[in-house]
């Protein structure tokens, strides 16, 4: 019979309870690790990859309230998450290992055991480990970014590689929806800080009196809803990465403040005087036109200074239309996957209606539509109609452009539908009764 790969740790203070579990699991698993003392499970956990502990939970002779297993359940759930923990009690003592299975545990064995028993939980123990060990792996796997062919993209992302393998701060330039928060989370996965934490603050959603007590914490008592110590979103990016989203926002007054501890690299918490040294990455990002606000006095140039060693612009959708197209169909793909979907697609007619369509909000606005279109859409396949991209009159009206005969060809085909009735024809088309009676006149289509 061929043994399962995996690697079983059996921890128990009586050597006859080791030497038994050794000898029926070695039979169907290729390697088991033994020790009479709980305290060497950190040190084996370290040096191996544990795909299950047999874990006892009674240590110390005249007490046997299973404290002590539950303690090193919590030990090694911290430690190693994906290993699965099976607990072993008497049958005295099954309220504690109910207890331990709300914490963490997987199961529980109940001593002397049934060989076959044994066998069948820890099989499935280590199936259940494969599967967390998959879904590690999927969640660690590099996150797909949509890059693009226009020049100005892949100038963006070829500057992002390079100050990513830095510390350098970064500040991010684009209009609304153009993915800066993307952009700042594509730095920090391929930097060497992709390990820690990537803390994203909206300066722009913060009120004035809140802001110090997110960004920096306080002490228990500082205020009077201050409960506890809490740090602030700093101190949760230690050793990480810390986007300060939408960065032009933040008022003059409270500017200084922020300007400290970047000068500093040290946080004080609101109601203490301790400064915490602080090892964090800046990412910054703003829509506005900063150094005009510079100029306007209405933003500090030395805290600019700070923020931007390295200066990226995002272009708009509108300057990269060649991307507009592949975009859209990884917009769809990401989105039909997100919803456990697949083999979505376009309506063969769509794509020079995405092309010519503004997109003022850019990715986000595309983003925001497809999903949308997504849902209300039938047979897996999104048309215009669904993507709601029709009504744009600055373009469509004035421009002599290739799309009004697929235009004029769905309006009639609409109205022919709906038996000339305007109200229903305009809700399919994602048309204004208005904008619908100026297409019918600039169609000729009254009759």
């Amino acid at each position: 019979m061929r043994k399962k790969q995996a690697q079983i740790l059996v921890v128990d203070d009586q050597e006859e309870i080791l030497f038994s579990a050794k000898m029926i699991l070695k039979k169907h698993f290729e390697t088991i690790f033994t020790t009479n003392s709980p305290k060497k499970i950190i040190s084996i956990l370290s040096e191996n990859e544990i795909n299950v502990v047999l874990l006892d939970m009674n240590y110390r002779i005249g007490f046997e309230d299973g404290r002590e297993g539950i303690h090193w359940l919590k030990e090694i759930k911290t430690l190693s998450p994906n290993t699965i923990v099976i607990l072993m009690t008497a049958f005295g003592k099954i309220d504690t290992a109910v207890e331990g299975i709300k914490i963490g545990a997987f199961d529980y064995v109940l001593k002397p055991w049934h060989n076959e028993k044994l066998l069948e939980i820890i099989d499935k123990a280590v199936a259940e480990s494969r599967k967390n060990s998959k879904k590690q792996v999927v969640e660690k796997t590099e996150k797909r970014y949509f890059v693009g062919t226009s020049q100005k993209i892949k100038q963006a992302y070829s500057i992002a590689e390079k100050v990513a393998k830095t510390d350098a701060n970064v500040l991010i330039l684009g209009e609304n929806g153009t993915g800066k928060y993307v952009f700042a989370e594509f730095i920090h996965q391929n930097s060497a800080r992709k390990k820690e934490p990537f803390i994203h603050v909206d300066l722009g959603s913060l009120s004035d009196n809140l802001f110090e007590s997110e960004l920096f914490g306080y002490a228990k008592g500082a205020f009077t809803d201050a409960k506890t110590d809490t740090p602030g979103r700093f101190e949760m990016a230690q050793n990480g990465t810390i986007f300060l989203d939408e960065i032009g926002n933040i008022p003059l007054h409270l500017q200084s403040k922020l300007l400290h501890v970047l000068q500093t690299k040290t946080v004080t918490r609101l109601g203490e005087s301790k400064a915490r040294p602080l090892n964090v990455r800046i990412i910054s990002a703003t829509n506005n036109d900063i150094k005009a606000e510079v100029k306007s006095k209405t933003f500090r140039e030395d805290l600019l200074y700070r923020i931007n060693t390295m200066e990226i612009n995002l272009p708009s959708l509108r300057e990269r239309k060649d991307d507009i197209v592949p975009m859209a169909n990884f917009i769809l793909e990401s989105i039909a996957e997100k919803y456990n979907q697949e083999n979505w697609r376009f309506e063969e007619n769509a794509a020079p209606y995405l092309e010519k369509y503004p997109w003022k909000g850019n990715v986000r606005e595309m983003e925001n539509k497809i999903e949308r279109a997504l849902i209300l859409a039938e047979n897996n396949t999104i048309s215009v109609t669904d993507l709601d991209i029709l009504d744009f009159e600055e373009i469509q009206e004035n421009d002599d452009n290739p799309l009004s005969e697929m235009e004029k060809t769905a309006i009639e085909k609409a109205l022919f539908k709906h038996h000339g009735n305007i109200s229903k024809t305009a809700e399919e088309l994602g048309l204004s009764r208005a904008a619908l009676y100026r297409r019918i006149e600039k169609y000729d289509l009254k009759n």
